[in-house]
């Protein structure tokens, strides 16, 4: 028995035990709000999310090619939409998820506008945006359902193929997917991280991402200025977030460890050695460092360390911050890395200052010789200029093997005037594989842009705007959206429907039947789209 007919069956004992008081209460018509609402709480969704997110790791073990992919959103509405064109585009949401990052919460979510990354917004924005996200996904099941709903009555009133239309009900895929959502560094002690990272699951998130910056002092992974904090703080904060998960019975919710070493050059503070060589020890031994040979090398207040045998003297900054050793980066990572996947992290995120497969898998060669299954998420970041970095990486090695470049000015290689050259196109090449080649050399299991969705609204609004206020007026709308919603099929052309008019009518008549005020009548504008 199909799930349909028994909820259906189910509603129907219900009825029938409540002495004729439900007889306007129609069990199919109860079966297909059920249908529409499979998810009923946040929780719902983060334990079904989490399943499909460690079926899809293990599917990447076995097959590195069965990477996993995501957009940043940063609107519940853009999340549905994202996950609607994939389905109609792949025919299947399998490997795609949501991403949800902190800088667009940061920049377009904060009730004090826009901020920069670096967790000045309200901290319960980013738990607010997770159940928004998904009840715009849940809505999207919900429409999809009551346009088959209605081809069933249809099929039934006309004798149509009843059974294929069942068939596509029974077996309907829903738009609610997995989010990796980011919790920055915490937002505060492991406290407040545990906390918030309870309300986060609690709205439906199945991943939380976090960095290893310091929380009170933490950029954007491509600015300047960051702050990494001891191991033993970091692997604090996982445990907060892992201790969640197990608190609200998501037992294979899956943790990012976030390591922002590579671009970063300070530390806050200086961890407790309790033996040689231990994990505060292996941290401290990347301290800027001088040596101490007599008191007179001291000058007040310096603090003094004992390494190897020999009395250091760590280089402070003015506002009391620590310096690491320069090229110290790559060997921060890989025991950032190694150390988190050994504490609980299931996945890592190296923020990196470009995009360049040998240089990530050189760092993950490192990791799996001591955790040969360490998998990444990689930022595949607008902050990253793809076309002149992959113009560069192409006149590099061509210049390596020897190949003439004299046509090229490699700091001018962003220049349209290369656009059409045999560089360009090699490059373009290359940028379309990288995800592939990432995957298989990198062990980039999830590949995300964390805010494609900020950039393509400036971008489709500035077409709009120059048009509409310059010579082509409402042909610019016309032109440039409308003509092209219809003519790719875009569902949100009707827009009454997709905000829910026509699922509301359905309802309606459920609930009052004939006496029921549609909005769906000959009169509404929206039929001329049919």
């Amino acid at each position: 028995m199909s799930e349909y007919n028994r909820v259906i069956d189910n509603v129907a004992t219900l009825k029938s035990q409540h002495s004729g008081t439900w007889d306007a209460i129609s069990p199919e018509f109860a079966a297909r709000m059920a249908m529409q609402n499979r998810f009923k709480t946040g929780l719902d969704i983060a334990k079904y999310t989490a399943k499909i997110m460690r079926q899809d790791m293990a599917d990447y073990d076995a097959d590195s090619s069965q990477y996993t992919q995501s957009l940043g959103c940063w609107h519940g509405f853009i999340g549905q939409q994202k996950m609607l064109s994939v389905k109609k585009h792949q025919g299947s949401t399998s490997k795609s998820y949501l991403y949800l990052s902190g800088w667009m919460v940061a920049a377009l979510r904060s009730e004090f506008g826009p901020l920069p990354d670096q967790s000045m917004h309200e901290k319960t924005s980013v738990s607010a945006l997770i159940e928004e996200l998904y009840t715009f996904l849940r809505q999207a099941d919900a429409r999809e359902l009551g346009d088959l709903f209605k081809q069933l009555d249809a099929a039934k009133a006309s004798g149509g193929d009843v059974a294929a239309i069942q068939a596509r009900i029974d077996n309907f895929e829903t738009h609610v997917v997995p989010i990796i959502a980011d919790i920055d560094a915490g937002f505060g002690n492991e406290e407040a991280t545990y906390l918030l990272a309870k309300q986060m699951i609690e709205a439906g998130a199945c991943c939380i991402q976090i960095e290893n910056q310091v929380s009170d002092a933490k950029q954007c992974g491509h600015q300047d200025g960051k702050v990494t904090v001891p191991h033993e703080d970091f692997l604090a904060k996982i445990n907060a977030v892992r201790y969640a998960f197990l608190e609200l019975g998501v037992d294979d919710g899956v943790i990012v460890a976030r390591t922002d070493s590579l671009g970063a050059g300070l530390t806050q503070k200086i961890p407790v050695s309790n033996s040689e060589g231990d994990l505060a020890a292996q941290y401290n031994a990347f301290l800027q460092t001088t040596p101490v040979n007599a008191v007179a090398d001291l000058n007040e207040g310096d603090l003094v360390l004992k390494q190897n045998g020999q009395l250091v003297k760590p280089e402070r900054l003015p506002n009391g911050l620590f310096r690491f050793k320069p090229d110290t980066g790559v060997a921060r990572v890989v025991l950032d890395c190694i150390t988190s996947l050994q504490s609980g992290a299931d996945l890592l995120w190296i923020e990196t200052e470009k995009p360049h497969v040998g240089q990530i898998g050189d760092m993950v060669r490192q990791i799996r010789d001591v955790v040969p299954n360490a998998k990444l998420v990689y930022n595949n970041s607008p902050s990253f200029n793809w076309t002149l970095n992959f113009r560069q990486q192409v006149f590099d090695s061509w210049s390596e093997a020897g190949k003439d470049v004299s046509a090229y000015d490699r700091a001018n290689l962003m220049s349209v005037e290369y656009d059409d050259s045999e560089l360009a196109a090699e490059a373009d090449a290359k940028i379309q594989s990288f995800q592939a080649d990432a995957a298989r050399e990198a062990g980039i299991f999830h590949h995300l842009i964390t805010l494609p969705t900020y950039h393509t609204a400036a971008l489709s609004t500035d077409n709009l705007a120059k048009g509409y206020f310059g010579d082509e007026g409402m042909l610019a709308y016309v032109k440039g959206v409308q003509r092209e919603e219809i003519r790719k099929g875009l569902a949100c052309v009707k827009h009454q429907a997709m905000a829910g008019s026509d699922l509301g009518d359905t309802h309606k008549e459920y609930f009052s039947g004939e006496q029921a005020l549609k909005a769906s009548g000959e009169d509404n504008t929206m039929n001329q789209f049919d």
